[in-house]
């Protein structure tokens, strides 16, 4: 069966995405429900995936091309190119996730020598030249990789020579010799002349529309936005109409609720007698849609009518593009649109309330990567500032650093520690390097439509633009405030800016944690009357997430402090308590003497020791969390890592040989350095190794557990202690810790098991201990498992080492779509805890599982872990709320589990 590569707008609807790309199924979506869209239709992904497979067009392609471009001939009644009535089309990118700007857009296809004559004879001289200009811009830098410096040098040269600054300032003959211009600088560059041919225009525009899909920018935003880069792009080909063709036309970006904070109104941009990429570019700053009204009142109401169907069609937010041409409203894009983290949770509320969507469908609208943002500090509100002026609210945060010129410059002054904002008149798709190294964003034009804007918000990006009192001059670097005297900023120079507001600050404004984080600590009350809308949204969406999640959220904690943090938040537990922090500090010196202990009385001595200090320490841990488990992994890391460096104690003590100064303790502490030094120690005496060789030492902890939570007991805390044995390769190591830790609690008069207040399991961070999980489940009341160490022993890396060395090649090459120390390795990593769960509980139905490694709070991994079957996930106290929202996601987008009856080759 012949693959079909194209479709009209009028054959897909909006599910189909994944193949007519978002753009092209949202234009056909419109167009099944009655809106007014300009004729077209869609090259599908599978033509751009085979196109950049084979380096060339699949071979039906331009006969469909063909077939599909008469249809829209017979529909406007005119030809493509025609010398007398010509036909015109717009060639633009549109992949299944948005990737604004990232990819490569022509108009006016179809412009020549001769059809520009038919297009001043219908729309005028000045306009025809005007679009003939930009097409020759469009195509040389698009599609002939032509320098835009090129272009916008002639440019600069003719309003010079014109002694105007503004392009709308030259005549129907200055762009009519700017083309000429144009033409001679394409056959300066290539060799060839700009194609008359307008097929070949088409031809040649669709192809570097696919090639856009493998450029640098695009592959960085993929990259940036985790999304996978085997894709590929649909390609749109749409009749053209034009806002720039007369006064009474115009274009416009609009919303249907405010995408900055959620509020319903009337919000966008427009401008009259001016084309799209006017209003995105920032080019020119644009008008508020309201007064729209006033320049069109009929396409003003249209559009009104229309944005009000798409939202109650889309149950969502939409962004919505649109041009007027000559009084008549087109639609030309929609699609749900990108709004802040703040303006996600209000409209999620909003539309439970409206009775658009229901409480499970609010989940799917927002995500922890936003809740995140939300828990960003803010701007002291109280403290002194120097406000500098004023621009529009594009994308909230608190950012302050350095100004910086130029993408490049911000990607290095980051990469070398500095924290920076961008400053520029306004960005474009080429500053997206520097955008995404930025703290923050500034700009002197553009509205909450332009490209800055829209890139920010989607990155979660502090950014301020159409500050138009900002006088940038990138080239000396350095900004005035029109109007005012005054120490220009330079480069290097602090500023502060606030996305909530728009306000600009000179030098550094002090920050305060957000109201979200205060909600957490229990500082504001969701229901008083003053309490903000967004937090009132945030309490209600975690209530729904609370209500409906499977798993289980518990905190990563070591302190009493960090537990109460972690209960304030809305931890049921503590997953992983380290017991190794516990002997920093002033303990140190009870570790050195275990460590240097040469007999069995001193080493029990230090033993000793140390025993009450690690009874307080968990009997404090076990009253924060009252009736909530505790986990406690017993030591994990090297003894050598609590004793000096090896390198300076052996020179401390060669220096001190030689001037005769040396102590005999600093030569027993060197020669127990020496004695413990390893060559590789991640592979070496540590974890349950450690506990087994170091006689006493693993008993002493799980004394000190069991008397603290006696204790606890007494005082009225009934939690469970579940004590973890770390690195387990083999049954017989956690047989024998767990015989000894039995006898203990024997003593103790504890009961150890499931569905008792003590427990014994094991920490799963060996891919071993994965594949014979049946055996060590006989001897396990739980699995958590650690995959920081999994996913190192796993790939055979060493995180501290590999991370800055090649991950960053890996990533640019597309080996990793992201580094598995951040998500889950789900084909290998991830395979080996499916299999554990799966042999554990077949040896133990019921086994409690859970994992306590940094996946433990990171969204998509935790959607993995709900359809491993896990029980519940331990992240740091910080990302609780992270965690029981992303949980809350995962039961609502996946509610089953995976089928975990799987070997290791499924």
């Amino acid at each position: 069966m012949t693959t079909r590569y194209v479709f009209d707008f009028s054959e897909g609807d909006k599910d189909q995405k994944a193949l007519l790309g978002g753009k092209g199924a949202n234009l056909a979506e419109m167009v099944k429900i009655g809106l007014p869209v300009p004729p077209g239709f869609t090259i599908t992904t599978d033509a751009c995936r085979d196109y950049l497979y084979k380096g060339k067009a699949p071979a039906s392609l331009a006969d469909e091309v063909t077939t599909h471009l008469a249809s829209i001939e017979a529909a406007m009644g005119r030809t493509l190119g025609d010398p007398v009535n010509p036909l015109l089309v717009s060639v633009r990118s549109g992949a299944m996730f948005s990737m604004p700007g990232m990819m490569e857009t022509v108009l006016n296809i179809g412009l020549n020598d001769d059809s520009v004559l038919g297009l001043a004879g219908m729309a005028g001289e000045r306009f025809a030249w005007d679009s003939y200009r930009r097409l020759l811009q469009m195509f040389g830098k698009t599609v002939l990789g032509i320098d835009s410096d090129v272009f916008e040098a002639r440019i600069e040269q003719v309003k010079h020579a014109r002694r105007v600054t503004q392009d709308t300032e030259l005549t129907a003959a200055d762009l009519a010799a700017l083309c000429g211009s144009f033409k001679t600088a394409i056959f300066n560059a290539t060799g060839e002349r700009f194609p008359q041919d307008p097929r070949a225009q088409l031809d040649a525009a669709i192809e570097a529309v696919f090639r856009s899909w493998s450029g640098e920018r695009a592959v960085l935003y993929r990259r940036q936005e985790r999304i996978p880069h085997d894709l590929g792009t649909a390609v749109n080909v749409q009749t053209m109409v034009f806002g720039n063709m007369s006064e009474d036309s115009g274009t416009g970006v609009c919303f249907t609720r405010d995408p900055s904070t959620g509020d319903k109104g009337v919000y966008g941009d427009f401008l009259m007698n001016a084309q799209g990429e006017d209003v995105v570019a920032g080019i020119r700053n644009a008008r508020p849609l309201h007064e729209l009204d006033g320049e069109s009142p009929a396409a003003y109401r249209q559009l009104l009518e229309n944005m009000n169907r798409l939202e109650a069609h889309y149950h969502d937010l939409c962004d919505i593009e649109f041009t007027i041409e000559r009084g008549t409203l087109w639609m030309l894009q929609t699609r749900v649109g990108k709004r802040t983290a703040e303006a996600a949770f209000r409209i999620a509320s909003q539309l439970i309330d409206e009775g658009v969507i229901t409480e499970e469908q609010a989940l799917t609208r927002v995500n922890g990567a936003q809740l995140s943002q939300l828990m960003f500090p803010r701007f002291d509100a109280s403290a002194a500032s120097a406000l500098l002026t004023k621009g529009v609210a594009a994308s909230p945060g608190a950012a302050v650093g350095k100004i910086v010129f130029s993408s490049v410059a911000a990607k290095e002054w980051a990469d070398r520690g500095e924290d920076v904002i961008l400053v520029r008149t306004e960005t474009n798709p080429d500053d997206l390097v520097g955008m995404i190294a930025s703290r923050g964003i500034l700009t002197s034009r553009g509205g909450k439509t332009s490209h800055a804007a829209v890139v920010a918000r989607g990155m979660g990006t502090t950014c301020v633009c159409g500050a138009d009192e900002l006088v940038i001059d990138s080239v000396h670097k350095s900004i005035t405030i029109r109007g005012q005297a005054g120490e220009p900023l330079r480069e290097g120079d602090v500023v502060s800016i606030d996305g909530g507001t728009g306000q600009v600050f000179r030098g550094a404004v002090p920050v305060m944690p957000s109201a979200i984080v205060e909600y957490f600590e229990g500082n504001l009350d969701p229901a008083a009357e003053e309490t903000s809308d967004t937090v009132k949204a945030v309490h209600r969406i975690m209530a729904i997430a609370d209500k409906v999640r499977r798993l289980r959220v518990r905190a990563n904690a070591d302190t009493p402090d960090d537990a109460a943090r972690a209960v304030r938040f809305g931890a049921e537990g503590i997953g992983l308590c380290r017991t190794e922090h516990m002997f920093l500090g002033d303990r140190r010196e009870l570790v050195e003497r275990l460590i240097l202990a040469e007999t069995d009385e001193t080493r029990e001595a230090a033993l000793e020791a140390l025993r009450p200090l690690q009874r307080q320490d968990f009997q404090d841990i076990f009253a924060v969390m009252g009736e909530r488990p505790v986990t406690v992994r017993l030591i994990d890391p090297p003894l050598h890592e609590f004793l000096p460096n090896i390198v300076e104690m052996a020179t401390k003590v060669a220096v001190a040989e030689e001037r005769g100064e040396a102590t005999e303790k600093d030569r027993v502490m060197l020669r127990a350095i020496e004695r413990l030094h390893e060559s590789n120690p991640m592979f070496g005496l540590r974890g349950v190794r450690l506990g087994i060789v170091t006689k006493g030492l693993f008993e002493m902890q799980v004394r000190a557990i069991l008397e603290a939570f006696h204790l606890a007991r007494k005082s009225g805390s009934v939690g469970t202690a579940e004590i973890m044995v770390p690195l387990i390769d083999t049954h017989q190591e956690l047989e024998l810790v767990r015989t000894q830790a039995l006898k203990i609690a024997r003593e103790k008069g504890e009961n150890v098991g499931p569905g008792e207040n003590v427990m014994i399991g094991t920490m799963m961070e060996l891919p071993r201990a994965c594949l014979t999980a049946g055996q060590i489940a006989e001897y396990a009341d739980f699995f958590s498992f650690g995959t920081n160490d999994l996913t190192q022993t796993t790939w055979g890396f060493s995180r501290d080492d590999v991370e800055g060395s090649f991950f960053s090649t890996y990533l640019e090459k597309g080996i990793f779509p992201v580094s598995p120390f951040e998500t889950i390795d789900e084909d290998g990593v991830g395979r080996l805890v499916k299999y554990a769960v799966h042999k554990g509980r077949a040896t133990t139905p019921g086994l409690k599982t859970g994992v306590c490694g940094e996946h433990g709070g990171d969204p998509e991994s935790i959607h993995f872990f709900h359809k491993a079957g896990l029980d519940y996930v331990s992240c740091s106290p910080f990302r609780v709320p992270v965690a029981r929202l992303e949980a809350g996601r995962a039961a609502v987008l996946a509610p089953g589990m995976d089928d975990l009856a799987v070997g290791l080759d499924a």
